[in-house]
């Protein structure tokens, strides 16, 4: 059952294959998609966004219910999600397209999210700044079929992915193996 009270956040964070999973299975998460923002062009394709130069982030936008999953949750499960010290892509993904932002659609998630990265700078957890970025929401565009939900359709391939890249060893040394699930 869809309720008419959804809400979208919009999250870069590398990989979008790895950013599916710890918010989809949320209740009150109504649809998790991978896709491309931030960039110049209009309906980029992978192609495009892999080579790094269309100014696009991989990221997920998430449809949510804030009366059952606020989005202040959705913060506190993105922040493990990524390395927010890393400037140049996330874990073994590297290139602009890979660097973690967080976009905001309306005036109360820009001051959610600005106060949870003030909060997590001054928590004393990372030795380096915090260099993602809070920007307004721009248009997304849904990535292929293919990219949706890649944990559930190539689970082997995700598991292997998540831990090669380095991405679950960050997340258990800065913030615990729940973060991992």
């Amino acid at each position: 059952m869809t309720s008419n009270n959804t809400e979208l956040a919009t999250f870069a964070g590398g990989c979008f294959w790895c950013m599916v999973k710890p918010f989809d299975q949320m209740p009150g998460i109504e649809s998790v998609v991978s896709g491309y923002t931030g960039g110049d062009s209009e309906n980029p394709t992978y192609e495009e966004i892999k080579k790094g130069n269309s100014g696009h982030y991989e990221a997920v936008q998430i449809e949510f219910n804030p009366d059952v999953f606020p989005y202040e949750k959705l913060l506190e499960l993105y922040w493990p999600q990524i390395d927010p010290t890393d400037d140049g892509g996330q874990f073994f993904d590297r290139g602009s397209q890979y660097r973690t932002a967080i976009f905001y659609h309306n005036d109360n998630q820009q001051k959610l999210a600005e106060k949870a990265k003030q909060d997590i700078e001054a928590s004393g957890r990372f030795k380096k700044p915090i260099v993602t970025e809070i920007k307004p929401a721009v248009p997304f565009y849904e990535a292929e079929e293919y990219h949706q939900k890649f944990y559930q359709k190539n689970p082997e391939k995700y598991k292997q992915e998540r831990q090669e890249s380095g991405r679950d060893a960050h997340i258990k040394t800065y913030w615990g193996e729940e973060y991992t699930k």
